[in-house]
C-alpha cells in the first residue's frame, strides 16, 4: 500500500492517525539517518541513540511538518541537531570523557563495511586511514563531507538541512576536502 507513496504523502497519513504510516518512514530512512549520525559522532552507541532520538522527535513533531522542505531534509536536520546536542553534552561530562574526546581522531567515522575476502590488506588499511582522516575533521566540516560524499545529498539539501547559505555549504566542503587532502598526502597512500 505504501510503496508507491512519497514520503510527504505518508507523513500526511501519519498525521491523519494512520497507525502504520510513521513506521514506513522509519524503515525508509533508518539506515541513512544512522549513517549520518555515525559519521558525525563516530561512536556506534551514540549514533544509535541519536538516530532513535531523531525518529522520536520527528514523530512528536509530525503535526508541525508543513511540507516546506522534503521529509528527507526534515529528518536530516533533526538528526544533525540531535548529533550537535550529543556533542554539547559530551563537552560538559567528566574529564575522563573529555580525554576520550581528544582521541577522537583514532576512531572510525562510518559504520564498518564488510569487505570481501578478495580485497587486499592494503585496501583495508587505506579505508581505515581515510575514515580516520574524516573523523578528525571539526564537526561542522565533517557533517558536510558525510552528507555530500556518503549520504549523496545535494548542496541544496545540505543547505536546507543545516539551515546554512548555499555558499557556506560549498565553502565548508571545499575546506574539508582540502584539509583531507593535506592529511592524506602526508601518509604513504595514493591520493587521486
Amino acid at each position: 500500500m505504501y510503496q508507491d507513496l512519497t514520503d510527504e504523502q505518508i507523513v500526511e497519513l501519519a498525521v491523519s492517525n494512520d497507525p502504520d504510516a510513521f513506521g514506513v518512514i522509519v524503515k525508509r530512512w533508518e539506515r541513512k539517518i544512522f549513517a549520518l549520525c555515525f559519521g558525525m559522532l563516530t561512536r556506534e552507541d551514540e549514533a544509535r541513540d541519536a538516530a532513535q532520538e531523531t525518529f522520536i522527535a520527528a514523530y512528536r513533531n509530525l503535526k508541525n511538518f508543513r511540507g516546506e522542505a522534503k521529509v528527507s531534509s526534515w529528518l536530516h536536520r533533526i538528526a544533525v541537531n540531535q548529533c550537535l546536542t550529543v556533542k554539547r553534552r559530551a563537552r560538559t561530562r567528566s574529564e575522563e570523557f573529555l580525554d576520550d574526546e581528544q582521541n577522537e581522531h583514532e576512531r572510525v567515522f562510518v559504520a564498518p563495511t564488510r569487505l570481501s575476502p578478495s580485497n587486499s590488506t592494503e585496501t583495508q588499511e587505506r579505508l581505515i586511514i581515510v575514515r580516520q582522516a574524516v573523523g578528525s575533521l571539526p564537526v561542522e566540516l565533517r557533517q558536510v563531507v558525510v552528507m555530500k560524499e556518503f549520504e549523496e545529498m545535494t548542496f541544496q539539501e545540505i543547505s536546507e538541512t543545516l539551515d546554512l547559505p548555499l555558499s557556506t555549504v560549498k565553502s565548508r566542503l571545499y575546506t574539508a576536502l582540502k584539509q583531507l587532502r593535506l592529511k592524506l598526502e602526508r601518509l604513504p597512500i595514493e591520493v587521486s
